[in-house]
């Protein structure tokens, strides 16, 4: 995959869950898809990965993610940015993430996501 195809992928990968779009979160992914998180040092396949998007959109019902800063790499991207959410209780709450990602010409095969594990613990309570 190429760096335009690969930037195209990102994109549409985090403006899918800015979203809610599930199905199009599904799509940039590979179907053997490894998602791992810092927070709990557990890797998941995709459907245990949307699951969890299902439920987040649920909890957070607004998301953006803002000072996106995506940089391309032969055989994938990295980003860093914060992730704005509104939660369904009405409190407001911010997470800053870098997520590391492989592609191949299937979509995103693995993706490592690092989050601000003092924020998480905020956002959980």
């Amino acid at each position: 995959m190429g760096a335009e195809e690969t930037l195209r992928l990102a994109t549409a990968f985090f403006d899918a869950i800015e979203q809610g779009d599930l199905q199009a979160v599904a799509d940039c992914y590979d179907d053997d898809v490894v998602v791992w998180h810092n927070i709990d040092r557990l890797e998941t396949n995709k459907n245990q990965n949307l699951a969890v998007l299902e439920q987040f959109c649920k909890i957070a019902p607004t998301r953006r993610y803002t000072d996106r800063r995506l940089e391309v790499f032969p055989g994938g991207f990295v980003q860093q940015h914060v992730l704005e959410a509104s939660l369904a209780n009405g409190r407001l709450c911010q997470l800053h993430a870098c997520l590391v990602c492989a592609v191949s010409e299937r979509g995103i095969v693995r993706l490592d996501e690092y989050f601000d594990s003092a924020e998480v613990e905020a956002f959980r309570s």
